[in-house]
């Protein structure tokens, strides 16, 4: 069970290859997706595949045309959602540069106290900057 967890992270973190999109999705809930669409099929067609070096991803592209579409339908949604995701979060620092230098410019930087201060500060700090917190995943 937990070979085939990692073969679904795998999967979804390297599927990495389309365009950000207006959500995201965090590697848990891609996991769940991908479990329910790609078990079948990666126990199939991947069962010996290593779970290392995208082993499991490269295995279902080989197999495109075996896999079921679900499954290949689902891998792409959640390679959208999660760069989606990763784009966000890199964004979140200069989205919210104001805000910051605002409400919590004496704080600390470094092991997320900045982003705790953010976060407290919520009805305070400007619209594009939640949102861009709330797509990152932080809240």
């Amino acid at each position: 069970m937990s070979r085939l967890i990692f073969a679904f992270i795998a999967v979804a973190a390297t599927a990495l290859f389309t365009t950000a999109s207006a959500q995201t999705i965090g590697f848990a809930d891609a996991i769940k997706i991908l479990s329910a669409s790609c078990g079948s099929d990666i126990q199939k067609y991947c069962k010996t595949a290593n779970l290392g070096n995208n082993g499991i991803g490269q295995c279902l592209n080989q197999h495109q045309a075996q896999v079921s579409p679900q499954c290949n339908a689902d891998r792409q949604r959640v390679a959208t959602l999660i760069q989606a995701r990763l784009a966000a979060q890199a964004a979140v620092a200069q989205l919210c540069n104001r805000d910051i230098q605002q409400y919590c410019k004496l704080v600390e930087p470094g092991a997320g106290h900045v982003l705790r201060c953010i976060l407290k500060a919520e009805p305070s700090v400007s619209k594009k900057c939640n949102e861009a917190i709330d797509l990152a995943g932080y809240r």
